[in-house]
């Protein structure tokens, strides 16, 4: 990281999605964690909000799974690049990140 890089700080939501896996919540969300020190950040805390319903069921036979938040500090490329490594994950639905102060 440069002398003018400095870290931001940021909220990740993620939709989990367990249909097709047999490994536990706890695994993946290590799995998450361990890529975003990949890329640079540096997880804050980690919150499990459980299994929630969907607000749009589009799979009558999937109406929800899984939701996570994850506070952490990174470089402001951090969030590109942690999209970038999971948008091939089929475990992870969808990645919401906010800029937070």
């Amino acid at each position: 990281m440069t002398a003018t890089q400095t870290n931001r700080k940021y909220r990740a939501s993620f939709i989990l999605d367990t249909r097709e896996t047999e490994i536990p919540v706890e695994s993946l969300i290590e799995k998450l964690t361990e890529a975003l020190s990949a890329v640079g950040g540096v997880a804050e805390r980690v919150e499990n909000l459980g299994r929630q319903d969907f607000v749009r069921i589009t799979d009558k036979d999937h109406p929800g799974d899984f939701y996570l938040q994850i506070y952490f500090d990174g470089p402001p490329d951090s969030v590109a690049k942690l999209q970038e490594n999971l948008r091939l994950d089929k475990t992870v639905k969808r990645i919401f990140v906010e800029g937070r102060s």
